[in-house]
Formats: structure tokens, sequence, C-alpha cells
């Protein structure tokens, strides 16, 4: 297919806005020009015959951390872009726990600039938080990043922020979105003694959901919404793992939230019965907790209660996480190859629609970060496309796996659905399970938060 020509879909089932519909899409300049149920092919026009198989907008992930700069044995832009288009995800938002870390606007700058040399898919980047760059915070410009994170629990990275002046300073003057890591990091080290009393340097696996325990996360996570609510800054609470904290959001459509919720597709899949099986794999933080509270989960994710699923995909090298030393051990799963096609799992299961799925994985990302006509499927949107084939099972191997780490925490499982193709801003980049080297990535555009 030529980069020039206009780009015809034909006999999809969109899935968009709460309805799916058998349509057509004209692609053109990168963009969506009509959708009809019927649009005449021209000789000018190439076409991609969807055969009926599903047309979703492209997953936006709110949180994948790449490991560029400073951590690329482990994955850079380039290859775990790679993986994200494999996986339909069409953009993501990169978190500043790289070395140096993004705590600076230069920082942030430099992020920018490698993505455009590097990234197969669309991109932004968060300006990380300190106990002391309040200042910087302070001379965002809004739209520069897609977010402030603060670390509230200490994880990978040692960026932990528990200053109480700085937390209230980033709350009052935070110039755009402000996005948690909720852990308390006192608990964690109450609970890591304790099991280090019991067990010394031999703490099995099984242990972490324990020692980053619901309650740390709770406390975290109370304290996060109430500075939100304070100085009414809006917040949007990442990687949710327990059922209790549900209790702290409200159901209902993102529009009008103060205070958002995320949560990733592995606190969805897995649970602390599968420490057994998959030890250090699925270690993350925060941990993968009890069967009840995956199922918490799931239900808050049918009530409205949580808004948006991603990834916090992290990939660290197989010979790191089979350290077999827990302490070691880091912390983090690559997800993005997988990732919508797990979700996909809970539409095979009954659990989620999949008008849901767009409304999770797009729709409402779209919305809550203010990201730029993306995110649905619309005449006039830039032309970020998922092709899915519900009836085409996709086994997990190694030899598929396209993150640079070398493996997927799905292996052996076989998914009963296919992604047959993505599109970045109306380029083919990923088709029938070979990547298309295209320059049709873009940076993420923002609507102002605050």
């Amino acid at each position: 297919m030529s980069m020039n020509n206009p780009l015809l879909i034909k006999n999809a089932r969109a899935v968009n806005e709460g309805s799916i519909s058998e349509t057509d899409l004209l692609l053109r300049g990168g963009r969506i020009e009509r959708i009809e149920s019927n649009i005449s092919a021209e000789s000018s026009m190439d076409v991609l015959d969807a055969g009926g198989a599903w047309l979703l907008p492209g997953m936006i992930d709110d949180q994948v951390h790449f490991r560029e700069p400073g951590l690329t044995h482990k994955g850079g832009i380039w290859s775990e872009s790679r993986a994200a288009v494999a996986g339909g995800i069409t953009s993501y938002m990169e978190m500043p726990n790289t070395l140096p870390p993004t705590v600076t606007l230069e920082a942030l700058a430099d992020k920018y600039a490698i993505a455009r040399e590097k990234s197969l898919a669309n991109y932004a980047f968060y300006l990380g938080a300190t106990n002391d760059n309040l200042d910087v915070i302070r001379a965002l410009e809004p739209g520069a990043a897609c977010g402030i994170k603060i670390f509230m629990g200490a994880s990978t990275g040692n960026m932990l922020v528990d200053n109480e002046q700085t937390l209230a300073g980033i709350f009052r003057d935070a110039t755009t979105l402000i996005v948690t890591h909720c852990e308390s990091t006192p608990l964690i080290k109450q609970n890591l003694e304790a099991a280090l009393q019991r067990y010394g340097r031999d703490i099995p696996v099984t242990e972490h959901p324990k020692i980053r325990s619901a309650e740390a996360c709770y406390q975290s996570t109370r304290t996060a919404i109430a500075l939100s609510r304070e100085h009414d800054a809006p917040l949007h609470v990442l990687h949710l793992s327990t059922a209790r904290e549900m209790e702290l959001f409200e159901t209902g459509p993102v529009a009008g939230k103060l205070v958002t919720a995320e949560v990733c597709v592995h606190f969805l899949h897995f649970d602390s019965d599968d420490y057994p099986r998959l030890g250090n794999r699925i270690k993350c933080n925060p941990a993968i907790k009890s069967p009840a509270d995956r199922a918490g989960l799931l239900t808050a994710l049918q009530d409205g209660r949580l808004d948006i699923i991603a990834t916090d995909h992290a990939p660290h090298t197989g010979d790191e996480k089979a350290s077999s030393d827990y302490l070691k051990a880091p912390a983090g799963l690559p997800l993005v190859q997988d990732a919508l096609l797990s979700v996909f799992e809970l539409y095979h299961d009954k659990v989620l629609s999949l008008e849901d799925i767009a409304l999770k994985t797009a729709h409402n990302v779209a919305d809550r970060y203010g990201v730029i006509d993306r995110g649905y499927l619309r005449e006039g949107y830039w032309a970020d496309l998922v092709l899915v084939a519900g009836d085409r099972p996709t086994p997990v191997t190694r030899q598929r796996v396209l993150s640079q780490c070398g493996w997927s925490p799905f292996e052996g499982e076989v998914f009963r659905s296919t992604i047959l193709a993505t599109l970045v801003n109306g380029e083919v980049v990923y088709r029938d399970g070979q990547i298309e080297e295209r320059d049709a990535a873009q940076r993420l555009q923002f609507s102002p938060q605050r």
C-alpha cells in the first residue's frame, strides 16, 4: 500500500461510541475523511477488506515504561513501540523513571526528540515529580506533557515524593492532570521488616501482596483523593489493584469527574493464586493481589468506577526476573503486545462488551487526558485504528515476542482473538503478523486539563 494514496477500509464492523455498525471508512492525509455504509472504491485508492472483522479506535495506553534513555538493555522506544503496534496500541504515554529521570524540562524535551526518530506509535511523556522540583512543575506549559506523575509510593526509579508540603504544592499549582502511583511506603517498610524477621532473605514471592499490601494501597489512594478535592486538582489514579479501593471512586462517565481511576490488564488476568506458577515473572508494584480483589476490580470495571484500562508495561530481562532472590528480582511485566488481546478475553467471557472495550481503552483515555482528535472513529479524527478478528486464536509463544526483553507473562496461553492490522495516522504499521516500518507516528496533542 502506498503511503500517499487514500485508503478505503471495506466491510468493517466498527465498534465506536456505544454501538457496532457495518461500515466503510475512507482515510486520507492520515485522517478519517468519510464513514459510510458503502463507499465505492476508486482507482486512486488502496483498499483494505476487513472481511467483517471488528474495527476499533486504537488503544491509547496511558502508562508504559519504555526504558529510554538509560535502561536500554531492557528495552527502548523503538523496540517497545513495535511491540505496542503489534498489540493494537496506537498511542502511548511514557513514564519518567528513566536515567536520567524526566524531572526537568530539558529531559522531557530529550525524550520527545528520541521518539521523533524512533517511535512507531504516537507518543507523549510525563514530567515526573520529586521532593524538590516544584518550580519545574509550575513552569510546565499546558500540553507540554501528558501529565505530572507522582510516585506516592516508592517503586522503580527512586522518585518517591513524601514531603507533605511538596505534595500540597503540586496539587495546588500543577498546570495539567496529576497522575499518581499510590502505595504507603512506611507501611510497606513495616510489612517488609516483618517478612525479613520471619523468612530472613529467603522471602517467597507469595509474600509480595502481603508486603505491598491492600492497606498500603488504600491509605495512599485515600490521601491522593483528599488532596485532589482540597485543591480542586484533576487526578487520575493509576494501576489500582484492590477491591477495597473501589469504594473511593464514583460510578458513571468520565465527563464531570474530578478523580478518575485506572486498572491494568495484569490485575484483571492474574491473581495471587498464580504466584506459585509464575513467581517473580508477575512481581509488580503495586502487587497482584487476591482472587477477591480481582473480582472486585472486574465489577468496578463494569459499573464505571474504573474508567481506563492500561498496561504499566515494564520490561525487564529474563535473567533479571529469573532471580531466586525475591528482594533482587525487579518489579514489572512486559505487556503491550498482549494487553488488548487479554482484554478481549473479557469479552469472550461475557464480562465486558465490545463497546466497553472501546470505551475503556480509547474513548475514556482521550477524554480524561484531553487528547486532541484521537480515541474515536469520527470523521476528521486521526485514523488510529485496530482491526481484530474475534474468531482466530493467538497462541502466545516466546518466538512472537517483539519486546526487547524477549518474554511474555502470557506464554503458553491461547487468546481467542487476533490483531489483524494496526494503523497509525492512516498508515498500516502492522498487518498479518508483520511490522511495516513507517514514519507515521506523531506527538500527541492535548487540550488544557486545568
